[in-house]
């Protein structure tokens, strides 16, 4: 006898948030399948929010940073990310989460879902087209940055522990590595 999960839709997703049945979990849709997100540890926290704080400062009013927040992609996935840097689209996101179009890049942070984060979402993101996607390994202190999807998965990867990087979408702006890794 085969077992098979059941899939989720967006619209389903939603419609379950809604109706309160998972207003007592952390949890985030990835292709079709609700997942329990760990909670946040304190160098999780402190990391990513410190980050978030350096990153709105280098871009201003260039673009939205949105901080554990869904963003919807049409691979019935609507995950959490811990920064999404997105287009600045106001009001427009009282009606919806961010798309792929809507999205610079976006930033996890990860210790105990490392595994998740650099492999099951760079697949997801990669998918959908979202140009720049960047894990933050929390036990190593490096930033793997992941660029240029194609079919399916990023052609480039690198990791990187220091030094500068300019994201695809504002190559104008240098972001300290030691900063984003908050070491």
């Amino acid at each position: 006898m085969t077992v098979f999960a059941a899939k989720w839709t967006i619209d389903e997703y939603h419609r379950m948030i809604a109706g309160g049945i998972l207003s007592d979990r952390q949890v985030e849709l990835l292709k079709g399948e609700i997942v329990e997100m760990p909670p946040e540890g304190e160098p999780h926290a402190y990391s990513s929010h410190e980050a978030g704080e350096y990153l709105m400062e280098l871009l201003g009013k260039r673009a939205t940073l949105r901080q554990a927040k869904p963003i919807t992609l049409p691979n019935n996935s609507e995950p959490e990310p811990d920064i999404a840097i997105v287009q600045r689209l106001g009001r427009k996101y009282r009606e919806h989460h961010p798309y792929p179009e809507n999205i610079y890049w976006l930033i996890e942070y990860a210790n105990s879902s490392l595994e998740k984060d650099l492999e099951t979402k760079s697949q997801i993101y990669a998918e959908v087209g979202i140009p720049e996607y960047w894990v933050v390994n929390l036990k190593k202190l490096h930033l793997v940055v992941f660029r240029e999807p194609l079919d399916g998965e990023y052609a480039t990867k690198m990791t990187l522990t220091t030094g500068t990087i300019q994201p695809l979408s504002f190559s104008d702006i240098s972001i300290s590595v030691e900063k984003i890794l908050n070491s």
